[in-house]
């Protein structure tokens, strides 16, 4: 794994909003006396979606006091996991699945689709709209190739498919999550070839 670093432009603070110091402290409760410091990844987790869709220093060490934690030790598990963007990303953040079966299926034209339409890897476009980053697997092999933009899975896609979706988010549009190419879930793609007369009697006779 690559070194993670923090990002050099950092904010002056950071402090949880009022209803997440409350939804901290829940979470924080769930543990007993001494062992608060488990409640870190959640609470990195919510200082992230409270900030953009990334984590700077203030928040990490925001949530280190909170959990009587060294500064030290809470960045080690920001830095440590990549769920933790330790730099700005765009309003619409894609994960762009380069493992096999998505890279057999075609991920290699989503990445000019990102690098066409948003930019260098990395980076946010200069509209603010979209950063993009290629990952390992997100798990839906079946549906390759896939994206994860924000909490969204989009699969089945193809470079027309995937620009549309882009476009779309970029304009402001609605836009459906799941698989593009009109398939329900992971069911075959040319639509179902067995368990077609469920609850029909499909036997071919035998005894009473």
């Amino acid at each position: 794994m690559s070194v993670r670093r923090l990002d050099p432009n950092q904010p002056a603070s950071f402090a949880f909003t009022a209803e997440n110091v409350e939804w901290a402290k829940q979470q924080i409760a769930k543990y007993p006396e001494g062992k608060q410091a488990s409640a870190i990844i959640p609470l990195l987790w919510r200082a992230q979606e409270q900030h953009d869709g990334w984590l700077p220093e203030p928040a990490i060490r925001h949530v280190a006091d909170m959990l009587g934690m060294e500064y030290i030790r809470a960045i080690e598990v920001a830095t440590f996991y990549t769920m933790f963007n330790l730099s700005p990303v765009g309003e619409h953040y894609v994960q762009l699945c380069g493992t096999t079966p998505c890279w057999l299926r075609g991920a290699d034209e989503l990445k000019e689709v990102c690098r066409k339409h948003i930019g260098p890897e990395g980076t946010v476009s200069a509209d603010g709209k979209f950063s993009w980053l290629e990952v390992e697997c997100l798990g839906a092999c079946v549906n390759a190739p896939m994206v994860q933009i924000n909490a969204d899975f989009f699969e089945d896609l193809d470079a027309a498919s995937f620009e549309r979706v882009l476009a779309d988010l970029r304009s402001g549009k609605d836009v459906k999550p799941g698989p593009q190419n009109e398939r329900h879930a992971s069911e075959p793609a040319g639509g179902l070839t067995s368990l077609t007369n469920v609850g029909q009697e499909t036997g071919t006779g035998g005894g009473n």
